[in-house]
């Protein structure tokens, strides 16, 4: 197991997730993804996913699985954002890569700008060199262009789309990847 400490900048605390930090993972999940897409998604479409897809249940059974890491960010004590890095899953067009994904980089609304989503980034990449792998990749809403901007200046690329269900509404997500090789 890697340290628990890993990255300390300014205010900014990264430290792996525990098993006794699902419930945390799973609130902070459900909230900074409501907070990210409500306002663009009707109520009955954003109730579903989080009722359904989303459940605080499924999300906690995801934290201590072998092929997630979740990285907590704090802001002296205070939860600022967390990383979902997965590993395994297969996509044709990265095939004869070997990847880490990042299935889920959010940060909470007050600390959106402050450099949390920096610092998660960064471990990101770090942790995909760590493990030696060619390249990470993530998907994002098409329509999600503070996100769509922030990996663009990070030096990733569009390589593909997926459709992606929010309640009942079928959206399209970006597949974007970026090179880590040392």
């Amino acid at each position: 197991m890697l340290l628990l400490l890993i990255f300390v900048s300014m205010n900014i605390t990264l430290r792996y997730a525990t098993i006794e930090d699902a419930a945390l993972v799973a609130d902070i999940s459900r909230q900074t993804f409501y907070d990210t897409f409500a306002a663009d998604n009707t109520p009955e479409n954003m109730e579903k996913f989080l009722n359904e897809q989303f459940t605080k249940g499924k999300l906690m059974l995801e934290v201590g699985r072998a092929e997630n890491i979740f990285l907590l960010a704090y802001d002296r004590d205070a939860v600022a954002g967390y990383l979902k890095l997965r590993e395994g899953k297969k996509l044709a067009a990265l095939s004869s890569q070997s990847t880490l994904e990042i299935a889920r980089l959010y940060v909470v609304k007050d600390f959106i700008g402050k450099g949390v989503g920096k610092q998660l980034m960064q471990a990101a990449i770090d942790i995909a060199q760590q493990k030696q792998k060619d390249t990470v990749w993530l998907g994002v809403w098409e329509h999600n262009q503070r996100a769509i901007a922030f990996y663009t200046a990070w030096g990733f690329e569009k390589f593909d789309e997926v459709d992606f269900l929010l309640g009942d509404d079928m959206q399209r997500d970006w597949l974007m990847k970026k090179d880590v090789k040392r």
